[in-house]
């Protein structure tokens, strides 16, 4: 039987000027890939540079992690905003980060929302429209991430696009597959131990308890484990080693740029 496989992702360099958030030189050391924040919801140019230049060292993938134009609500704020200007404001945010990485030796290999603009377009078609449009555009080999069952996801298979479905370490489920809001109780866990074990679960069985205790199928090719909750090194770290003892192979699901 072949081993299991899985990617382990992470939303990094999401610091903004004097602000810091997050360990990213931590957390490089144990995801195989990383969502960069491209300076819309968060990260400004030196934060981008540097964390490519370090994701290069340790040949760790460079994501694209795009979002709405809301530095003041970290792109947890939807907003409706016209699909032909989302797909320019995501071809913008690609493009920038991408430069930076190349200046740093690396590249783009992946996109994934962030926030607001990623849980939107699970059921908004013409978001998910403009996000899939633009990443056409801007290199249609480019895989995207995101959620299993979204219309996102959907989309960009029909458009010819690569997909990876993920899965969250650290956060609730509802019984059909999305997120739980995080303004409800109990919708991000902190527990590193309970983390790591429903981790193990979603790799090995393909599911996970929804927040009402029900098996939710999350056929993940990639966990995103957060960077800016407490104690996420600490949870990150938990979850890959246990991962390993149970058997699992951590890799990027890009090749090595």
């Amino acid at each position: 039987m072949t081993a299991p496989v899985i990617d382990l992702n992470s939303d990094l360099g999401e610091g903004f000027g004097a602000w810091t958030l997050g360990d990213d030189d931590a957390l490089l050391d144990i995801v195989s890939s990383a969502n960069v924040a491209c300076g819309f919801h968060a990260g400004d140019p030196s934060i981008m540079r540097r964390v490519c230049g370090r994701a290069v060292e340790r040949c760790v993938a460079i994501g694209a992690q795009v979002g709405y134009r809301d530095l003041a609500g970290f792109g947890r704020r939807a907003i409706a905003v016209d699909p032909a200007e989302l797909t320019d404001e995501v071809l913008y945010q690609l493009g920038a980060l991408d430069a930076l990485a190349g200046v740093e030796g690396g590249r783009v290999s992946y996109l994934k929302p962030h926030g607001a603009l990623y849980n939107t377009i699970v059921t908004d078609e013409a978001q998910a429209a403009a996000v899939v449009d633009a990443v056409r555009r801007y290199d249609a080999a480019m895989p995207v991430l995101g959620l299993p069952g979204s219309a996102f996801l959907r989309l960009a298979a029909e458009a010819g696009l690569t997909t990876v479905a993920e899965a969250f370490a650290d956060r609730a489920y509802t019984v059909d597959g999305h997120l739980v809001p995080r303004r409800i109780p109990g919708s991000v866990l902190h527990d590193a131990d309970l983390i790591a074990d429903r981790c193990v679960r979603m790799v090995t069985t393909g599911t996970v308890a929804s927040i009402e205790g029900t098996p939710v199928p999350v056929p993940a090719r990639s966990i995103c484990v957060h960077g800016d909750t407490p104690g996420a090194v600490a949870i990150a770290r938990r979850v890959r080693e246990r991962l390993v003892k149970a058997g699992v192979t951590v890799r990027r699901f890009t090749g090595p740029d």
